[in-house]
């Protein structure tokens, strides 16, 4: 059943056997990536097929059948097969694959498995250089280790959500699954490391990836800000904790963000905006300074770019060297000559999708076919 040959010989992991008992977002996100990589990767859907085929509107018909776009989102690359694990027949050929894989991808729920001899522990027994990659809500041990795990909730749990949002909104969650995302990338990494280990040591392991874990994980600066201080960092909506003047601004035709981060730029950012007579006073001298007074100085700014086209100060900043940026839809994202210009977008059998922004001086990504219909490879 695995390929004999990389699907793509120059891809990185080209050869890379990886078996996807997964669904939804985390798990297969970690598939996707590792067969945009070159891996060759199976997913085994229930009968049914993954949940996420019926998330639509919207849809994307292909060869007769309707799967929501979702579902094409995070399945490139992969072939596909269903597998009912209380067949004996279906379950003897994927515990057949599973001893000659190299990876297992998993999202059941902690010791799910052990029924059908699917865990790590049984299938190391004849595969010891198996990896199983076990994603879960909260990971294999601790006091939830049996419960589902849910973006939206992680987001909460993980402070995600008390950080984000205006001070005196509602706390808000990101527009993205970035949890589930962000474990799913998490994953690759993990992955990839057991390999490398494997190459040294010639065994396998299991590594146990937790949506929460990777959450808190990314708090980063944070994390830190309360660590060191005993204190919530606070909501800033668009704005920065540590950084003034920064943020979103006004012009005759839209908004723009500006992000002058050092004194350097911020003076730069005055004399482009023809306000060198604020150079010399105190109040804005430091970092420290402008974010003890960031609402004076924030008024000032906007009623300055105010006076400005969108495009007009964009064009001016990147001349001055200050960073700036669009708030792009993502209609405008795809339409941004950078983003065209790196290829971003992709198209595979009438199937569009973003490609793995991974770009390598020797070697290619393996884009050769889209999500597989349901069952399509047996």
């Amino acid at each position: 059943m695995w390929l004999t040959e990389p699907r793509n010989a120059n891809a990185p992991l080209a050869g890379l056997k990886v078996l996807e008992l997964a669904r939804v977002l985390a798990g297969p996100w970690a598939g996707q990536v590792l067969a945009d990589l070159g891996a060759d990767v199976i997913k085994v859907e229930g009968p049914e097929g993954d949940g996420t085929r019926q998330w639509g509107p919207p849809w994307v018909e292909r060869d007769g059948e309707r799967a929501a776009a979702y579902y094409h989102a995070t399945n490139r690359g992969k072939r596909g097969i269903v597998a009912d694990f209380r067949d004996p027949g279906d379950l003897a050929r994927v515990k057949a694959l599973g001893t000659n894989a190299d990876v297992i991808i998993e999202n059941f729920k902690t010791g799910a498995l052990v029924k059908f001899g699917l865990d790590h522990v049984s299938l190391s027994a004849t595969n010891p250089g198996l990896v199983t990659c076990s994603i879960t809500g909260f990971g294999q041990t601790g006091p939830r280790a049996h419960e589902a795990g849910y973006d939206f909730v992680i987001q909460a749990m993980s402070g995600f959500m008390a950080l984000t949002g205006e001070p005196e909104g509602q706390p808000m969650k990101m527009g993205i699954s970035a949890s589930d995302l962000a474990c799913g990338l998490y994953s690759v990494i993990a992955i990839q490391a057991a390999l490398a280990m494997r190459a040294r040591t010639g065994r396998g392991q299991h590594v146990d990836m937790s949506l929460l874990d990777c959450s808190v994980g990314l708090l980063a600066s944070q994390a830190t800000h309360y660590l060191v201080t005993g204190q919530n960092p606070p909501r800033m909506g668009n704005g920065h904790a540590q950084v003034s003047a920064y943020g979103v601004f006004p012009t005759l035709d839209g908004q723009v963000v500006l992000a002058p981060a050092n004194d350097g730029l911020f003076r730069k950012l005055l004399s482009l905006l023809s306000r060198d007579d604020l150079l010399g006073e105190e109040r804005f001298a430091t970092n420290a300074a402008r974010l003890a007074n960031r609402g004076d100085l924030d008024s000032i700014i906007a009623a300055e770019t105010a006076k400005w086209s969108s495009a007009e100060l964009l064009s001016a900043c990147v001349e001055a060297g200050i960073p700036a940026g669009p708030i792009n839809a993502i209609e405008q994202v795809f339409a941004d000559p950078q983003v065209k210009a790196r290829g971003m977008r992709m198209d595979l059998d009438g199937v569009p999708g973003v490609r793995s922004p991974f770009t390598f001086s020797d070697a290619e990504l393996a884009l050769d076919r889209p999500s597989p219909r349901l069952g399509e490879d047996g």
